[in-house]
């Protein structure tokens, strides 16, 4: 039996997590403005991005939006495969995969995949992002306990 959403968990996934997505899009297509509409222009923000370092501060999300957007082009697919969520008062998280297709550097369309955290705070009535941590996922999503580099199970 799948657990009961909350009113405020639905509304933040309605209007809030659809929002990103239709951004997202925008961003893999080269425009960045919508993604950075969703960011919090209010310290600490941070970004732990699949293709850059760590950024900390509103100006260092937009330098990575602007470059990211200078490098994407003809985006035919954006959307989010949620894994988990939540949102307690002001603060919200979301746990899932980006699924996209785009062209990087002028060259053919293809598919990525991501796994991503965010993590939102709500400012003057709207979700805005505080948190962004995207990486690629490992290829094999077996454990081998024998071949962990900390020597095995426990």
């Amino acid at each position: 039996m799948a657990a009961a959403v909350s009113p405020e968990l639905e509304e933040f996934l309605a209007t809030g997590l659809k929002r990103q997505v239709d951004a997202d899009f925008a961003l893999h297509d080269g425009d960045p403005e919508p993604r950075l509409a969703l960011w919090s222009r209010e310290d600490p923000v941070t970004l732990f991005g699949a293709a850059v370092p760590v950024e900390s501060g509103r100006a260092g999300v937009e330098n990575v939006a602007h470059w990211l957007a200078s490098r994407m082009s003809q985006s035919k697919k954006f959307d989010v495969e949620l894994v988990a969520a939540g949102v307690s008062g002001d603060l919200a998280y979301t746990v899932g995969f980006e699924h996209s297709e785009y062209s990087a550097d002028g060259g053919p369309v293809r598919s990525a995949v991501l796994r991503v955290t965010h993590i939102y705070r709500r400012e003057d009535g709207e979700w805005r992002i505080v948190h962004r941590h995207g990486d690629h996922p490992p290829t094999d999503g077996r454990i081998d306990p024998a071949a962990a580099p900390l020597g095995g199970p426990a």
